[in-house]
Order: structure tokens, then sequence, then C-alpha cells
């Protein structure tokens, strides 16, 4: 039979697992693709990062299940956030108002379309913080970016779901290993 305080001791073991083990797995998801995307435009000259990414990877590799994490609305939310702030610098140039109603069109787009994911709401900005870009700004890097993050999001979340549910799964009940009472073990 158990004591309480072997009882406690598991009990505090498994909580730190579930809070250390997504955590971990969220830091090295995270730090793979942006570092994979880092190396790409390292050796293609291609430039396939901005800023809103390294949120993007956030929702990634942090909240996988979370809508706004979908392919989805990471593809379709950065593509149409990107074009509005495309289409506010052609219509309008740069300046503060025009980054305010920006960010704001691409709101109202990415939630008339469903695809909302936040981190592309700051699309807009890139754009006019740049001094403005061209069309070309959806393939590269937006496009070509958005591809990358969400092929290596899928490769290294489907290849550790098995992983994260088998090590969660087996330290979060020490009761599953414990003989029922007067079972004699």
């Amino acid at each position: 039979m158990e004591n309480v305080s072997d009882i406690v001791e598991e009990r505090a073991r498994s909580a730190a697992r579930a809070v250390l083990l997504p955590a971990a797995l969220g830091f090295a998801g995270g730090t793979l693709a942006i570092g994979v995307l880092g190396l790409l435009v390292k050796e293609t000259g291609l430039p396939l990062l901005i800023a809103p990414f390294g949120a993007s990877c956030v929702l990634l590799f942090a909240a996988p299940e979370s809508a706004f994490a979908q392919p989805r609305n990471v593809m379709l939310g950065h593509l149409f956030a990107s074009a509005v702030g495309l289409g506010v610098f052609a219509i309008a140039g740069v300046g503060v108002w025009q980054m305010a109603v920006g960010v704001g069109l691409a709101i109202a787009v990415m939630q008339l379309t469903r695809t909302v994911h936040p981190p592309a709401g700051a699309d807009p900005l890139v754009i006019l913080l740049a001094g403005g870009a061209s069309a070309h700004f959806l393939v590269i890097p937006v496009l070509g970016g958005v591809l990358c993050l969400l092929t290596i999001a899928w490769a290294f979340n489907n290849s550790l779901r098995r992983l994260r549910c088998s090590l969660i799964i087996g330290t979060t009940s020490r009761q599953s290993r414990v003989s029922p009472p007067g079972d004699g073990g």
C-alpha cells in the first residue's frame, strides 16, 4: 500500500512533466522551423523570413490543435493580410493611418473569410514599415515561407504526437500501475 507522500510526490512529478514536455517540444519545434527557414535564406538568398512567422511558430508548435494554427488559417491568413497591406500601400502610401487601416482591414478580411491567424495581422505592418513591397511579396516570402513552416510543423507535430501521448499517458496515472486493494500486490 502506498503512503500519501508517495502519491503526492508522483503527482507532482507528473504535473511537472505535463508542463515541461510541451514547453520542450514548443522550443524544439520553433527552433527547428526558424532555423530551417534561416538556413534556406542563407543558402538560396531568398527572403523567406518575416517577423510574423515567429508568432506563427508559437501557434504551430505550442497550440497545434488551435483553429488559428490550422493550415488553412495560417496560409490564407498570411496571404490575405499581406494582400491587404500591399493594397493599402498602392492606394494610400505609407503612414501611421495607413498602418492602422491595414491592420484593421486585415483583421476584417480574415474574419469574413474565416481564416483568422493572429500573427498575420502584423503582415501589413511589415509591408508598410518597410516602405512598401511589390506583389512578389505574396510569393516570396509569404507563400514560400508559410509552405516551409507548415511542412516542418506537420512533420514535427505528427512524428512526436505518439511520443508525446505515450510520455504523458504513461506518467500521469500512478494508479494504473498499482494493484487494486486486496490483490496482494
